[in-house]
């Protein structure tokens, strides 16, 4: 073939099994529930940074170090981080990837989240906890999209690999991970429910420094 795609970017769906009791799905959403009720600091940030919606990522942003059931999700998540790291051929030197930030995020009506990207991660992503019908979906930007300088657009239908932004529609138990530098936005939220989700990150941990010997 004269084409070849190289550089791919990569982003992984997956649907971790939360299992019963303390750890289930339904407990994840009522402690989603409860930071919001008892985090008056983030509530208070979001007032002025979020508008309408509510993250405790600027107050609470390691869940998984405070609550079991952020930390049983963190353990569900781990499988899928490792396999998403070797099908990226990351070389992790004797290190590894750990959860270094969780946070939840509850979006009301007429709520967004603006483009940005997660630095100084290896890996981040999303569980979605509460995910309604025509709730928003999550949009990611083609990365190399700033040099494009003066290339013309993409036609309407083009191929998948060749749009500019991709879309993916958020479900309630689907995981969504990509690469931290991966600039991504959620528009506003248009339906009367909230729709809840837990972002984390993972770091590269344990890695010989530079220069060690």
């Amino acid at each position: 073939m004269p084409f070849n795609a190289w550089f791919p970017t990569l982003i992984y769906v997956a649907a971790p099994r939360l299992g019963a009791g303390a750890t289930s799905h339904r407990w994840l959403l009522r402690d989603c529930l409860k930071v919001r009720e008892q985090d008056r600091e983030g509530r208070r940030w979001c007032r002025k940074n979020y508008p309408g919606g509510y993250t405790s990522y600027s107050s609470i942003p390691q869940l998984h170090r405070m609550f079991s059931t952020f930390g049983a999700l963190q353990k569900k998540l781990d499988p899928h981080v490792r396999a998403f790291a070797r099908r990226a051929d990351m070389d992790l030197q004797g290190g590894r990837l750990e959860m270094t930030d969780c946070w939840v995020n509850i979006m009301p009506r007429g709520a967004t989240h603006s483009l940005h990207l997660h630095p100084l991660s290896v890996i981040s992503g999303t569980y979605y906890v509460r995910a309604p019908g025509g709730c928003s979906q999550i949009r990611f930007e083609d990365p190399r999209l700033a040099n494009f300088m003066g290339s013309p657009p993409r036609r309407d239908g083009a191929r998948a690999g060749n749009r500019q932004h991709v879309y993916y529609e958020v479900r309630a138990g689907r995981a969504i991970l990509f690469e931290s530098w991966l600039r991504h936005e959620v528009g506003p939220n248009l339906v009367d429910a909230e729709r809840i989700s837990v972002s984390f990150n993972y770091g590269w941990v344990g890695a010989p420094r530079p220069g060690a010997v």
